[in-house]
């Protein structure tokens, strides 16, 4: 028996030319120097590398707070105690850290004080981006842009509130 070729234009056929570029590509990042993330150089500047925006939006109900470039809400974790980041597992399902990519960096956006965006390292891996201390997250319950819906409450461990541009969380008082 004789194996036989697939007609050009056969399904077979456009299956393996969608499929190898991506092969190809996938090898080159494996390459050293062809684009792998291979670690990050020391001093990473600005200018260098992808960035991460946080920046300063109004949203109803808690005013002027962090948002990320999309313009989700992002929370601080009280239990982080600008300190580290506590909120893993589980926790990071339902309340996602800001992470910075592979020699990625923090840009301030509008409303965003430079001098107060950082990085912790993850647990899980990575780096989380941080305002003044603060490791920051977004919350699975925003299902939009402008909602904090997790203002406030006490979830996975501990308190949840927005941060301000100053580096404040809202705490509402007793």
């Amino acid at each position: 028996m004789q194996a036989t070729r697939p007609e050009r234009g056969s399904a077979r056929s456009r299956r393996c030319f969608q499929v190898l570029p991506a092969i190809a590509f996938a090898a080159l990042l494996l390459v050293p120097g062809c684009g792998g993330s291979g670690g990050s150089p020391a001093g990473t500047q600005a200018g260098q590398g992808p960035k991460v925006t946080v920046m300063a939006r109004s949203v109803p109900g808690v005013g002027q707070v962090l948002v990320t470039s999309t313009g989700y809400t992002l929370y601080l974790f009280q239990p982080d105690g600008r300190q580290t980041v506590t909120c893993t597992g589980v926790c990071a399902g339902t309340w996602p850290p800001l992470m910075l990519p592979s020699g990625g960096v923090a840009v301030a956006g509008p409303g965003v004080k430079s001098s107060l965006l950082g990085s912790d390292p993850d647990p899980a891996g990575g780096r989380v981006v941080t305002y003044d201390g603060w490791p920051l997250y977004t919350y699975v319950g925003d299902i939009q842009p402008r909602q904090a819906t997790g203002q406030g409450i006490d979830l996975n461990g501990g308190a949840w509130y927005v941060l301000r541009p100053s580096g404040a969380p809202l705490i509402p008082a007793p």
